[in-house]
């Protein structure tokens, strides 16, 4: 069934033309993904799709009746409500049932009014849906309903947005960037609701991994035209390669027609008849395809940075902590030479604090942070880049440095270098504030890299870059000689770059995982497995210890070390609890942090050794 037709649409701001004549179509169930270069008109299309802008021609035929959300980038919110008050202004039915419901049950006196409700609950099957919303908030980290929407940071109004997109359940749900402002274990459980929910999605996002397992179909704008693959990321890649070796092949047909022709047209008599002046016109449109030129750049750079001495960066006992939090305890680490780190958890954990405090724009409450000499940062932030009225793109790098030197004497101007991020030689001379977010982002790493840094520190640099800026960016770290650390939850980009992990799990914990982030989602789920599976095994020795004691292997002595040690393992656990709660009091002085976080480290440890003993006895059980 047929949602949405596009009729050959265009766009154009002055000279810029956007994209001319586009033309496709959404059906129920179909989850589209439309992939192309910042600055193609992305954001034009859904902006026209969602009805928040208008083509200047073609039109946008939508099926009558249908419902259509749309997360928009910079979400429009009323800051006086609550994040229930939101969730309740929607035109959903069942959730102005719910309302009703909940205003009766804060009126207990008018019976009435609490009956009809009741019974409207039971009529539209809200009590399943209730449930299913307030999950939904839960999961996104908006559990407390109560707190006012102009409380909330950019991200959290994101969310919100995004939640109420989904508890609406729309016939058409359009995203912009939906992974955006989302932790890893948030996306991850994006991912499984889409794939549970037959929910119809058009989306732009340069999230590789979410298109893999959420999308069955790509739309890519490509200089000007759209390209339709029927199937996930994979089958894109697979299909482009070999569109473009065909592309090819006809190129070099085309340049081989174009000499001939040009030969004819230099013999021509004077006098033309029709054939020959159609056979004249012809030869101006193989022209213009034999002189087409793809603009896509790789980074191949062979970059002669600032040697490293021995000393690179030293973290000696570093600890942080904000009043509602733990951020670092007593954290110890040594970067060596060319270490590429990837940094993981959840939102609130302290990644970002923890790359100020590297890079001196944070102070740690105390230990020490010693770097090398000869270490040159490059930090690239959230922030982004500061925008001066009347600035070229070309002017903004100078500002930073005129050249990048490689080996054997060579060089990269910052020409160059901006042509290998995508900015052509006339988009150089375009003004800073005509340049979309994406290219915004993708200028303000050109001045992170011009200045030729030989530490590298980017926090979630691919926010808003679009796919093509993503596969230059990879390789240009995968040939970047020196050391290099990465906050991202772009799970394909770090799967490509990083050799290793900190794993930020929150309460100054943090975990240095010997992998990229997919050996870390398997061993992870590997842990759960065997968690599940030991929890089984101690359940059914139990049961048996309870039903048959009798002809165990276990001497009178070792029977009551073991009913002592389940005894005594339970106790621990039940402290561990107390502690961990303990950390969650905002008015804990730093002092009393640590001397919880050594507390917890003696409890863990004597579990570790009980629930050791526990299990071989158990063994002995068992035999």
């Amino acid at each position: 069934m047929n949602l949405l037709t596009v009729e050959n649409i265009s766009k154009s701001y002055g000279e810029l033309v956007l994209f001319n004549d586009l033309s496709f179509g959404i059906n129920k169930d179909q989850k589209i993904a439309l992939i192309a270069k910042n600055g193609s008109g992305k954001t034009s299309i859904l902006n026209i799709l969602s009805g928040a802008d208008t083509p200047d021609t073609g039109k946008v035929n939508y099926r009558k009746s249908i419902r259509v959300s749309f997360l928009e980038q910079e979400p429009k919110l009323d800051g006086d409500l609550t994040i229930e008050e939101t969730i309740f202004t929607s035109d959903n039915e069942v959730l102005k049932v719910i309302k009703n419901y909940e205003k009766a049950l804060n009126n207990p006196e008018d019976e009435e009014a609490y009956q009809k409700a009741f019974e409207a609950m039971d009529r539209f099957n809200a009590w399943d849906f209730e449930t299913q919303y307030k999950q939904i908030l839960f999961k996104l980290k908006l559990d407390d309903v109560n707190l006012k929407v102009g409380l909330l940071s950019g991200g959290q109004k994101k969310r919100l947005t995004l939640a109420n997109a989904l508890i609406n359940k729309p016939d058409l749900l359009v995203l912009d960037e939906p992974t955006n402002h989302l932790d890893l274990e948030m996306i991850e459980w994006l991912e499984k609701f889409f794939a549970k929910e037959n929910m119809t999605l058009f989306m732009v996002t340069h999230d590789r991994y979410f298109l893999e397992r959420v999308c069955n179909e790509i739309i890519e704008l490509d200089n000007g035209n759209l390209y339709s693959y029927k199937g996930n990321y994979s089958y894109y890649l697979e299909k482009k390669e070999a569109r473009q070796e065909q592309e090819a092949v006809e190129q070099h047909k085309t340049k081989l027609l174009f000499k001939k022709e040009l030969d004819w047209m230099r013999r021509q008599p004077k006098a033309r008849t029709t054939k020959s002046k159609s056979r004249i016109d012809d030869f101006f449109e193989i022209k213009e395809k034999a002189h087409k030129r793809r603009k896509e750049h790789e980074v191949q750079l062979e970059i002669n940075m600032t040697r490293m001495g021995n000393k690179i960066l030293e973290l000696h006992k570093l600890s942080k902590s904000f009043p509602d939090k733990p951020i670092l305890n007593q954290f110890d680490y040594s970067f060596t030479k060319g270490e590429r780190v990837g940094i993981i958890g959840k939102n609130g954990t302290g990644k970002s604090t923890f790359l100020n405090i590297l890079t001196g724009k944070a102070k740690a409450d105390s230990g020490k942070v010693v770097i090398g000499d000869t270490i040159k940062f490059g930090y690239y932030t959230q922030k982004g880049i500061e925008i001066k009225q009347g600035q070229k793109v070309i002017d903004v790098i100078r500002d930073f440095g005129d050249y990048i030197p490689l080996t054997k004497g060579r060089q990269i101007s910052a020409q160059q270098l901006l042509e290998r991020f995508l900015f052509d030689r006339k988009k150089q001379y375009d003004f800073v504030e005509k340049l979309s977010g994406g290219e915004r982002k993708r200028l303000y790493l050109c001045t992170v890299l011009i200045q030729n840094p030989n530490f590298l520190i980017l926090d979630e640099p691919t926010n808003d870059l679009d796919i093509v800026t993503l596969n230059v960016l990879e390789s240009f770290l995968l040939d970047f000689p020196g050391c290099l650390i990465v906050v991202s939850h772009d799970r394909y980009f770090m799967d490509k770059i990083v050799d290793h992990l900190f794993v930020f799990r929150g309460n100054a914990e943090i975990e240095n995982f010997p992998g990229n982030y997919s050996d870390y989602r398997t061993y992870e789920d590997s842990q759960i497995i065997e968690k599940r599976e030991q929890k089984e095994q101690t359940s059914a020795v139990k049961k048996d210890w309870k039903t048959n004691n009798k002809g165990n292997k276990l001497s009178h002595e070792e029977q009551k070390e073991y009913k002592k040690l389940e005894r005594e393992i339970q106790k621990l656990e039940e402290q561990k609890e107390e502690i961990q709660q303990q950390f969650l009091d905002t008015s804990l002085s730093v002092e009393k942090i640590k001397e919880l976080s050594i507390l917890l480290e003696d409890v863990n440890a004597n579990i570790d050794i009980k629930t050791e003993r526990w299990f071989e006895l158990s063994a002995l059980l068992e035999a």
